[in-house]
């Protein structure tokens, strides 16, 4: 009698246990995680880096897309907002409005990198903070320049002079609160970019974005590749590698 007490009893503890703890998890709802804002860099006048044969902004707003598929596939109860879905020109400060007047929880802007060394490829993902490397710094000015291109963006940023070393001296002073959980994201991010895309990860890295500066969440923005590396920019091109750079972001979001 107490054998049979005794395994009826463990068998229900295993069905419970089955039925509840084991049970998958949306992470997102367990961390209530409810809004991710994708911004594809550049756009409408502005076409960021140029390859041989393409254009940065369209080749992020291809990724950010597809990151958007894979999301709303897994979690159709997750709120994603996109700062652009067509060829238009956002300002940098209006990127960052749009993620924090939703109130999103993630902030995550797609760009593609270049470099006078053609040899140099690879991904990498930047946090707002201190900007040391050479080529750190070339790659944030590249980026911010964008500002040249809007109306009365002295006034905008304070004054700020995207080639001006000072200006970014001053700019580093910015504490980022969201610091820890940005490159907590950034180093998920370049791990299944490794994963996925079977290329090389330039690693996280820290620099003075504008696109980061006013955000007021956990905040990256990524380097998907170099379109000044022939068989670099082929690959971003291609369908097959538009699919493994998604697919890397949305796994490096829904890891626990």
């Amino acid at each position: 009698m107490k054998k049979i007490v005794l395994w009826t009893f463990t068998a229900t503890i295993f069905s419970l246990t089955t039925s509840f703890s084991f049970r998958k998890v949306d992470i997102f709802t367990y961390y209530n995680i409810n809004t991710i804002v994708l911004d594809a860099g550049h756009g409408g006048k502005d076409p960021g880096t140029l390859g041989a044969n393409s254009k940065e902004k369209n080749i992020a707003l291809d990724v950010v897309l597809k990151i958007e598929q894979y999301l709303k596939a897994h979690y159709p109860n997750l709120k994603v907002i996109l700062t652009r879905r067509t060829d238009e020109f956002i300002e940098l400060a209006e990127r960052a409005n749009i993620a924090n007047k939703n109130k999103a929880d993630f902030f995550i802007s797609v760009h593609c990198n270049a470099n006078d060394n053609k040899t140099i490829n690879g991904s990498e993902t930047y946090v707002m903070g201190l900007h040391k490397e050479e080529d750190n710094v070339q790659t944030m000015m590249n980026e911010n320049a964008a500002i040249l291109l809007e109306k009365d963006y002295e006034k905008n940023y304070d004054g700020f002079d995207p080639h001006s070393i000072e200006s970014y001296i001053i700019f580093s002073m910015v504490q980022n609160v969201y610091l820890k959980q940005s490159l907590t994201l950034a180093a998920k991010i370049e791990k299944n970019m490794i994963a996925h895309t079977k290329r090389k990860s330039r690693g996280v890295k820290q620099a003075g974005f504008l696109v980061l500066w006013k955000t007021t969440m956990p905040s990256v923005l990524i380097e998907i590749g170099f379109l000044s590396n022939k068989e670099e920019e082929k690959y971003l091109n291609s369908t097959e590698g538009k699919n493994a750079i998604a697919k890397s972001i949305f796994k490096a979001l829904t890891e626990q």
